[in-house]
């Protein structure tokens, strides 16, 4: 009896699977990592912490947002009120106004040696046509005074705003009417190079041209005769307009006021050159043409002391055309001087940039310019 209370008590047991066969487990339900429960109506990971994550940055406030409207209003009005030529004249010492080399468009200022700086955009903008540095008042100052930091400028910059230049008005020609007319009307208003000329003979007798050569410039009407027995020479751009005449006399040198300076251009190579001879005056470019005996490869052409915006892009497309050239190169034949030195720099990036081989084609026997070396071979070196 007691053994038959025993079984009824008992757990039924799972019938034993057959042998061979595996027995069915019971489902087990899947772990389950732990993790603590978001506090009630929260994500888990707080609005700040996702701003701190995502790098979002905390709203502007309004006197923020203000101070930099200020700032940048200050900066708008400095621009429109400051004028670069009176930094020029008011923030750094040593500075003059060249205005014999001015245009209207284009205000040149010297402080010794090499050191120029061209005002252009009636006083808003300005360059250096020895190095590719440009800008506005801001940059100039800062060019100016490089250990200034822009705080420092803004603060100079203050004390100057509203100030006009004090600079003297451009000399006028002595006809006023023609001072009206374009370069164009100027240069055709000109007599072409005569042989006996008060022109003809200061090329020849004081800068000791070959007649052969002055012949040849003026088949090509790339030069003309100005007042005063001074010679005129033609800056054209690419197409062969006329936008503005380079002056040079005995005691006179100048350009035209309203003109731009692209490129003087001499030679028998237009069109198919494959040298380039680059100079800073045109009669440089005639002297070392005069030496070559003019070659039939080369283009010689000058950039009236300077490296402005339409001067770069003049050269630009001679290079252009050099690139199609087998042999190409560009002979640099800038003064032999610190100044020259800088515009040859100038202009071997300029070269580099394009692709091209390049030479330093000094004058020879030391001489300052190649006009200086013909004068030299003449027996006229004491001469200036």
């Amino acid at each position: 009896m007691e053994r038959a209370k025993e079984r009824a008590n008992a757990v039924p047991l799972t019938p034993a699977a057959p042998q061979g066969s595996v027995a069915q487990a019971l489902p087990r339900a899947k772990a389950r990592a732990l993790v603590p429960r978001p506090r009630s109506g929260r994500l888990g990971t707080s609005m700040k912490e996702k701003s701190r994550n995502r790098g979002i940055s905390r709203p502007m406030k309004s006197k923020e947002r203000s101070a930099m409207n200020g700032q940048e209003d200050e900066l708008m009005r400095l621009r429109a009120s400051v004028n670069c030529a009176t930094v020029l004249e008011r923030l750094a010492a040593g500075w003059a106004l060249d205005q014999a080399e001015s245009t209207r468009k284009a205000l040149k200022f010297r402080r010794g040696p090499g050191e120029i700086v061209i005002v252009n955009h009636d006083g808003r903008g300005w360059f250096d046509p020895l190095s590719e540095a440009k800008g506005d008042v801001f940059s100039l100052v800062q060019h100016l005074q490089p250990s200034l930091n822009f705080g420092q400028v803004r603060k100079r910059l203050r004390s100057v705003a509203g100030i006009a230049p004090t600079y003297p008005v451009l000399r006028k020609l002595p006809n006023s009417t023609d001072s009206a007319k374009s370069p164009a009307e100027r240069w055709a208003a000109r007599r072409p190079l005569r042989r006996g000329s008060p022109t003809w003979r200061y090329l020849t007798e004081a800068r000791c041209l070959p007649d052969a050569v002055l012949k040849m410039a003026a088949a090509a009407d790339v030069v003309r005769e100005g007042p005063y027995g001074s010679a005129w020479f033609a800056h054209r751009n690419h197409d062969g307009v006329l936008t503005g005449i380079e002056m040079r006399g005995a005691n006179f040198r100048g350009f035209t006021a309203d003109g731009a300076k692209t490129l003087f251009r001499f030679g028998q190579g237009r069109g198919r050159f494959s040298r380039l001879a680059v100079f800073e005056a045109p009669i440089d470019a005639l002297s070392m043409a005069a030496f070559e005996q003019l070659r039939a490869d080369t283009l010689y052409v000058a950039t009236a002391g300077g490296i402005g915006p339409d001067t770069i892009s003049a050269l630009a497309q001679l290079f252009e055309e050099l690139l199609c050239q087998s042999g190409a190169i560009v002979a640099v034949g800038t003064d032999n001087d610190a100044p020259g030195e800088r515009h040859a720099k100038r202009l071997a990036a300029l070269i580099e940039a394009a692709g091209l081989p390049w030479e330093r084609a000094k004058p020879p026997a030391d001489a300052k310019d190649w006009n200086k070396f013909l004068k030299i071979q003449a027996g006229r070196g004491d001469d200036e």
